[in-house]
């Protein structure tokens, strides 16, 4: 298996992936991670039959994300992996699934985040779990699309500039 995108995004599968980053990429399948999704079965659906069909798509849970991904059944395409949240991230990292870079997509705004970038919005909890994937070794940064620039996620958080 040859993770070419590993992106937290909570849209998951949306115009965005499809348009711009599988092409770029040059993915062949595309890889959910997120329980929430996996339990919610029309959502699901809807989501398998928004990727055109000479796409895989695999929606399951973090656990099993993991297993397939760890598996031989993904060993000669080149997926893009998504999670919803940088828990999924976390918990999938720390569940024996490596990877080296995560792209921060979109996270959305709610109560008690702070807004980053136009697109980017974390909670303490969610910056604790990039903190913990950073030490780990993991490169972080954001790029909402191929043709923006990449940034690291230390330099969008006003209070840790002068660490960086």
């Amino acid at each position: 298996m040859n993770l070419v995108l590993t992106r937290i995004d909570n849209r998951l599968i949306h115009g965005q992936v499809l348009e711009a980053w599988v092409p770029f990429v040059h993915a062949d399948c595309i890889v959910v991670a997120n329980d929430d999704i996996a339990g919610k079965p029309l959502k699901k659906m809807m989501m398998q039959a928004s990727v055109p069909s000479r796409m895989r798509v695999e929606i399951g849970t973090v656990v099993e994300s993991i297993a397939l991904l760890n598996s031989a059944q993904l060993r000669r395409s080149r997926v893009i992996l998504l999670f919803g949240t940088t828990s999924d991230a976390v918990r999938a990292y720390c569940g024996g699934l490596a990877y080296e870079h995560l792209n921060l997509g979109n996270l959305h705004a709610d109560k008690g985040k702070a807004r980053l970038s136009c697109t980017l919005f974390l909670n303490p909890a969610d910056m604790d779990d990039l903190e913990l994937l950073d030490q780990a070794g993991v490169k972080i940064t954001s790029r909402c699309i191929p043709t923006d620039s990449e940034r690291p996620w230390r330099k969008l958080i006003p209070a840790l500039t002068g660490r960086v």
